[in-house]
């Protein structure tokens, strides 16, 4: 019996099939939306698509229509002209938007709920500040939410102690009514001590990761599992055993369908060493105790199929961990790419040039956690002659029980100069499939592909996306699904961003 597959980042997502025809639909390009855009998709708001636009130190949400015609463009008059960042999270009638902002010794965190027009319903709320003595220029406060969105939290961590970070968090409703406020202590013990991977379940309660490598550019010899409740002040630890391998690129990830936290790392026997396979590790946290800690290693054939143009024993070293779906019965599928980088004149970079260092933005005495994942190479897109690369796609299935079910390779090979945008891969989780959107060279054109792969792990090349307009240059891994079966692209048009509707 096949197994559903359920993506737990989209809480619309529900079993959905469809004999529509995959169709594709642009927005026209706008003076204003040169290639040099800041934007943001929201999302879907009462049928329209909503998109943040920023230039010239001014901000704008332009609305689009089912067809991708602009409806409305309205003016963020009253943000900042320098905000340090910008987040939002998107509801079916309206979105909330955090920002943040420095004015003179204050950096202020506020947050605001807008309409589908892009206009104020509330007055912006001031959520936390932060008095310094310096002009900061990354942000110093991340946005993590639930999987149903019920739970939005905000956070700041001060490094300014050599042995403790000290955790302030903001715990709110999709109301922005506050729930609760922290902040706790942390013990940092060894000079290379490092939080990553923050996640927030359905209940409100908070799970990060605590690791440490023998510098931040190494791989980790040890991890510790941070778990603090909503109403709680105190944070708890877990140490999961690590005998005789390392980590590195780990991820955790909420199973909020069984209560369950899930830790999952490429590892290697020996340090700095060739990857050997995926390190699993579930803990449950009503009992707060493990379920499993196990590895399951790469076989020679998996190596070979994946391999590209490494040796089969360093057949994985390139490979970064991109997507974990969780299943309701506890199992879960990872999606992984190959990715690398090469400047000419310097030697090419290695997954330890792109681990952990990627993963925040730092200000002086703060860290501010980054995205849930990292794009290695996406750091040094201003140096000259920089040559990215975004090779095969490594997905496997695994079971409740943390045993490997189906592993598969989409084959593919792209590269870049001076770039990253337009390689890569954007996912799609219909229900009944996962589609993976990438750009191919056919016939010295460049080719906008969709290929899905079944509950069973059958792969599927699908036939040639409809309304591909010559011209067009999809950047798919900057991509957000908006509906159970609908993903909006940015795309290049000349000098302009577009952005693209496709439907599957």
């Amino acid at each position: 019996m096949k197994k559903v597959i359920f993506l737990s980042l989209v809480p619309f997502l529900c079993i959905y099939f469809s004999s529509t025809a995959q169709r594709i639909t642009y927005t026209e390009p706008d003076r204003d939306d040169i290639r040099t855009l800041n934007y943001d998709i929201i999302g879907k708001i009462n049928g329209n698509v909503l998109i943040y636009k920023n230039y010239h130190e001014a901000s704008f949400i332009s609305v689009y229509d089912v067809d991708m015609k602009l409806t409305e463009k309205t003016k963020l008059g009253y943000l900042p002209d320098k905000l340090i960042n910008i987040e939002f999270i998107s509801y079916p009638d309206y979105f909330l938007m955090f920002y943040e902002y420095q004015k003179r010794s204050t950096v202020f965190c506020m947050a605001a709920k807008l309409d589908g027009k892009g206009k104020l319903m509330t007055d912006p709320v001031q959520l936390d500040s932060t008095e310094l003595n310096f002009n900061v220029t990354t942000k110093i406060y991340s946005v993590i939410r639930s999987d149903d969105k019920k739970k939005i939290m905000i956070f700041k961590i001060n490094t300014k102690h050599d042995n403790q970070n000290i955790l302030t968090t903001v715990l709110s409703d999709q109301s922005l009514a506050l729930i609760h406020r922290t902040r706790v202590n942390i013990p940092m013990p060894e000079r290379n001590d490092f939080l990553t991977e923050f996640q927030l379940d359905n209940d409100g309660d908070l799970a990060c990761l605590k690791a440490w490598g023998t510098s931040q550019n190494d791989n980790i010899s040890k991890i510790t599992l941070l778990t603090k409740s909503a109403a709680e002040d105190e944070v708890k630890a877990t140490d999961p055993k690590l005998t005789g391998f390392y980590l590195d690129d780990i991820k955790l990830k909420v199973d909020n369908f069984n209560k369950h936290y899930l830790i999952t790392s490429f590892f290697s026997k020996q340090k700095r060493s060739n990857v050997d396979g995926l390190y699993l590790y579930l803990w449950d946290k009503q009992t707060a105790k493990e379920v499993y800690n196990t590895t399951a290693m790469f076989s020679d054939e998996l190596r070979a199929e994946a391999r590209g143009e490494n040796t089969i024993k360093m057949a994985f070293n390139d490979f970064f961990l991109r997507q974990i779906i969780m299943e309701s019965d506890g199992g879960f599928v990872i999606s992984s790419e190959a990715n690398t980088s090469s400047t000419r004149g310097t030697a090419p970079m290695n997954r330890w040039d792109y681990m952990y260092g990627g993963s925040y933005m730092m200000s002086p005495g703060y860290y501010a956690y980054g995205s849930p994942y990292y794009y290695p190479g996406s750091r040094y897109n201003t140096m000259n002659q920089t040559r990215y690369f975004a090779d095969n796609i490594a997905i496997f299935s695994f079971n409740p029980k943390g045993k490997i079910e189906w592993s598969n390779v989409i084959h593919k090979s792209q590269y870049d100069d001076n770039s990253d945008s337009f390689i890569g891969y954007g996912l799609i989780n219909t229900g009944d499939q996962i589609h993976y959107l990438f750009n191919v060279e056919e016939k010295r054109q460049t080719v906008f592909t969709d290929q899905t792969i079944s509950p069973d792990g059958q792969l599927a090349h699908n036939a040639t996306l409809k309304n591909l307009d010559k011209g067009y240059e999809f950047m798919p891994r900057h991509a957000k699904q908006v509906g159970a079966r609908t993903i909006i692209v940015p795309c290049q048009f000349r000098n302009y961003v577009c952005f693209a509707k496709v439907e599957l």
